[in-house]
C-alpha cells in the first residue's frame, strides 16, 4: 500500500506542478524566444537535479523517527494548504485554476517586457521566466521526492516517477503547443492534498511515538476518511454562495515570492483582488504598465523575500495551523513518554479540526 500510494502521490504532485511550469515556458517561448526559454528550462532542471542528488543521501543520515516527525509536519502543512484551496475551489468560494487565463496573462507580460541579453542568452526575460517557473514549481516536488523516497527507502523509484510525469507533460506541451487546460488540474490538486495530508498524519504521529492500530494498513482508513471529510465540507460550503471574485489566479504564495526579487521589470507580484477579502491567500502576476522605470532590488528587500520564502515553506499560509500541528506532535510525544497508550488519534483529530478553523476566517457568508 505504501509503495503504491507513494508512486501515485509523487506522480500526481509532479504532474500538477509540471503543467503549471509548462504554461509559463510556453508563454515565454511563444511570446519571446524559444531558445532562451528552453535554456532557462534546462538550467532550472539542473538545479532541481542537484537538490535531489545533494539532499537525498544527506536526509538519509537523519534518524528515522526524527525524519518522520519533520517530514510529517511539513507534509501536513503542504497537504492542508492544498486541501483548503481545493475545498474552496470545489465549493465555489475560490476561482478554479485556469491555465488558459494564466497563459494569456503570461504572454501579455512577456510581450510588454523590454529586450535584453546577458551571459550569452539572447533574451534574458524568456530565460528568467522559464528558469523561475521550472524552479519554483519543482522545488515542492523535489521535497516530496526526497522525503517520500527516503522514508520508504525508494528514492530512485520516486525520482523516476517524477521524471515520468515531467516527460509526459513535456510531450503533451510539445504536441498541443498551448496551455494544457484539459488536464483535470483542480481534481488532481484535491487528490494530492488529501494524500499528502494522509501521509503527514501517518508519519508525523509515528515520529512522535504513536503506534497505529493496523500499522501501514491504517493509511487505508486515514486517506479515505480525509476524502469523505473534505467532500462533506464542500457540500456544506456550497449551500452558502461565495461573494469572491471569479477571476482565475496563478496563486504564487510567499513560497514563490521569496524568489521574486529579481523578476523582469515588467512583471511584479502583487496582491490580487481576492486578497481584499480577509484571509484569502492568493496572489496574481500583474503586468506593470510602466516597464520603463526599472526597480533596483536592495539587499534588505532581497533578504526579506528570502525570509518569506522559508517562512512560507515551513509555516505555510496560516501560522495557527502550523502551531496546532506542532502542539499535536508535542502532546503525543509527552503522553507516550509518560507511558500512555492509544495516542495515535491525537494528530489526525487536530489535523481535521484545523480545516474548519482555517476555513472559518476565509469563507464569509454574504
Amino acid at each position: 500500500m505504501n509503495t503504491t500510494a507513494l508512486l501515485l502521490s509523487v506522480f500526481l504532485a509532479c504532474l500538477v506542478e509540471a503543467v503549471e511550469a509548462t504554461t509559463i515556458v510556453l508563454a515565454a517561448g511563444t511570446a519571446r524566444d524559444w531558445r532562451s526559454a528552453l535554456t532557462g528550462v534546462g538550467a532550472g532542471l539542473v538545479v532541481l537535479a542537484a537538490v535531489i542528488i545533494v539532499f537525498g543521501p544527506a536526509i538519509a543520515l537523519i534518524p528515522m523517527d526524527v525524519l518522520r516527525l519533520v517530514v510529517g509536519g511539513l507534509l501536513l502543512i503542504f497537504g492542508l494548504q492544498w486541501m483548503r484551496k481545493a475545498i474552496l475551489r470545489a465549493s465555489g468560494h475560490k476561482a478554479l485554476h485556469d491555465e488558459d487565463e494564466i497563459y494569456q496573462r503570461e504572454v501579455a507580460a512577456a510581450q510588454s517586457a523590454s529586450e535584453e541579453s546577458r551571459l550569452g542568452v539572447s533574451d534574458w526575460y524568456a530565460f528568467t521566466l522559464s528558469f523561475k517557473g521550472v524552479l519554483l514549481e519543482g522545488l515542492e516536488v523535489a521535497f516530496i521526492v526526497v522525503t517520500f523516497g527516503n522514508i520508504q527507502g525508494q528514492l530512485s523509484l520516486a525520482a523516476w516517477t517524477a521524471v515520468a510525469a515531467v516527460v509526459l507533460v513535456a510531450i503533451a506541451g510539445i504536441v498541443v503547443r498551448g496551455p494544457l487546460s484539459r488536464v483535470p488540474e483542480n481534481t488532481m490538486k484535491f487528490i494530492v492534498g488529501i494524500m499528502l495530508t494522509g501521509f503527514g498524519i501517518f508519519w508525523g504521529a509515528e515520529g512522535a511515538g504513536a503506534v497505529w492500530p493496523a500499522a501501514d494498513l491504517s493509511l487505508l482508513v486515514i486517506i479515505p476518511a480525509l476524502a469523505v471529510i473534505a467532500l462533506a465540507i464542500v457540500a456544506v460550503l456550497r449551500r452558502h454562495p461565495s461573494v469572491a471574485s471569479t477571476a482565475a489566479t496563478s496563486e504564487p504564495s510567499e513560497f514563490a515570492m521569496g524568489f521574486a526579487g529579481n523578476l523582469p521589470d515588467s512583471q511584479t507580484i502583487e496582491p490580487s483582488a481576492q486578497e481584499t477579502d480577509p484571509g484569502v491567500h492568493a496572489r496574481s502576476v500583474a503586468v506593470d504598465t510602466a516597464p520603463d522605470a526599472p526597480r533596483e532590488p536592495s539587499a534588505g528587500n532581497s533578504l526579506k523575500k528570502f525570509g518569506l520564502f522559508w517562512y512560507d515553506f515551513i509555516v505555510g499560509d496560516d501560522w495557527r495551523v502550523a502551531l496546532a500541528i506542532v502542539a499535536s506532535f508535542a502532546l503525543t510525544a509527552a503522553l507516550n513518554t509518560a507511558g500512555g497508550n492509544g495516542t495515535w488519534w491525537i494528530v489526525p483529530a487536530v489535523a481535521v479540526l484545523t480545516l474548519p478553523m482555517a476555513l472559518s476566517r476565509i469563507v464569509r457568508r454574504p
